[in-house]
């Protein structure tokens, strides 16, 4: 079985309070992005792999940029292969802490995992967490365990903040910690006139941990889903990512990088979740 993980993007992100558990509530409309996708294929262990061969072929062995590890219960064998090497444990991959979840609750059968990463990592896309969701899903229909859609939405937000909007492909309002999600309408105008770019700065990956450090939580007086109501030209002096006050202050290179995306006729940039991706939305060409 396989899929393609996309990526998302955060338009407006409001950080409004610390909680007792030490997360934040938060507030931000998630919006898929199908343009940037990893390949995840998930299979069970006597079976064979379509894209085993073709990742050998594409990755060179040695270089750190295919890595492999077996569960010590040998229930999972995972294989990552990234172009930039990997530099996490393919083992506590979020992949394989999905097959955990549900192996606690439904003892799964031995699977192979192979992910193709080639989305950015630390970049507020969100792409290891759309991994999670896929592999829930897949593992879901590869084992018959008819999850419904709340049950499914419980295992990944245990995975992450943001796991259970990948659940869904359409823009979603996120309060809570970002799982508590609901369905939101864009302006019309929104898809109708504007298109999004996203930029990903070379070099550059933010820990979401160093981007809370020091951020100063408040409740906006218009609410985010009221600012998002506004005509698209007015967003720039409304919607805002509370991140870049403490990202930009460690990474001054990305408050030029959102300058470019403006001097170039955006109507509106933003970084995404605690970055350091950037989207910029534009007038359509007619």
């Amino acid at each position: 079985m396989i899929a393609y993980p996309h990526v998302k993007i955060n338009l407006g992100l409001d950080v409004l309070r610390r909680r007792p558990d030490g997360f934040h509530d938060i507030e931000t409309l998630f919006l898929p992005v199908h343009e940037i996708r990893d390949t995840l294929e998930i299979v069970p262990a006597d079976d064979y792999s379509r894209t085993s061969a073709a990742l050998q072929e594409r990755y060179a062995a040695g270089s750190g940029q295919i890595v492999q590890a077996v569960s010590e219960d040998a229930r999972v064998m995972v294989t990552i292969a990234r172009a930039g090497g990997v530099d996490w444990n393919p083992a506590d991959d979020l992949t394989v802490r999905a097959y955990r979840l549900l192996d606690r609750d439904f003892s799964l059968g031995p699977v192979k995992i192979f992910l193709e990463k080639t989305s950015p990592v630390g970049a507020g896309l969100g792409g290891g967490s759309s991994d999670a969701s896929f592999a829930l899903k897949m593992l879901d229909e590869l084992f018959g365990l008819g999850l419904s859609p709340e049950k499914m939405a419980g295992y990944a937000s245990a995975l992450g903040s943001d796991c259970a909007f990948f659940l869904y492909d359409r823009p979603m309002f996120g309060s809570g910690r970002g799982e508590v999600l609901s369905e939101f309408d864009l302006p019309q105008q929104f898809s109708d006139e504007y298109e999004i770019k996203v930029v990903v700065p070379e070099g550059i990956a933010v820990s979401t941990a160093d981007a809370y450090r020091g951020i100063v939580p408040s409740v906006p007086e218009m609410p985010l889903n009221e600012r998002l109501r506004l005509p698209v030209e007015k967003w720039k002096d409304s919607v805002t990512n509370a991140f870049e006050t403490t990202v930009f202050k460690k990474y001054p290179a990305l408050s030029r990088v959102k300058d470019s995306l403006y001097s170039t006729g955006a109507v509106y940039a933003s970084m995404s979740g605690s970055g350091s991706a950037f989207f910029a939305i534009y007038p359509k060409m007619i």
